[in-house]
């Protein structure tokens, strides 16, 4: 008898200097099954975030020392490929680095919807088998593509 493969627990990186709002948030998210790792400020986010680990970055803008968008260009040049979504009563003018924006105030759900949305259109790296290098090729090719879809519709998110 065959057993389908349980789904692949997604992992979010919550960056928050709001207190109440971040854990509100991360046990709001945690309750709909995401493990969150949640940092105080951009350069704790920094340093916690780990491509390998977290599939998305939601952080907020108006942050003490580093802004989120600031922080979100860094996490960009590090991992293109990671969504970062930004809740925020103040979101930046350049918004190139985001692929979601949710203005608050705004409802949890439309938070926990984005995300889903975001992690839906993404893919789990292959952990497994090198692909050949015209595989590789394809994929860099499909991620750019997509990348370009998400920016475009950040606003729309």
């Amino acid at each position: 008898m065959e057993h389908a493969q349980p789904a692949q627990l997604k992992t979010i990186l919550l960056v928050d200097d709001g207190d109440d709002f971040r854990v509100t948030t991360k046990w709001f998210l945690t309750h709909f099954g995401y493990i969150v790792d949640a940092a105080r400020n951009a350069e704790e986010g920094l340093a916690l975030f780990n491509p390998a680990i977290h599939d998305l970055v939601v952080t907020d803008n108006s942050m003490p020392g580093m802004t989120g968008a600031e922080m979100a260009h860094v996490i960009k040049l590090r991992s293109p490929a990671t969504p970062i979504l930004m809740y925020s009563g103040n979101p930046p003018d350049d918004q190139s680095c985001l692929d979601c924006v949710i203005q608050r105030p705004a409802h949890l759900l439309a938070l926990k919807d984005a995300a889903d949305k975001l992690l839906a259109e993404s893919w789990p790296p292959p952990h497994d088998a090198e692909p050949s290098s015209e595989s590789n090729d394809k994929t860099t090719d499909a991620r750019s593509t997509t990348l370009r879809t998400r920016r475009q519709k950040a606003k729309s998110c």
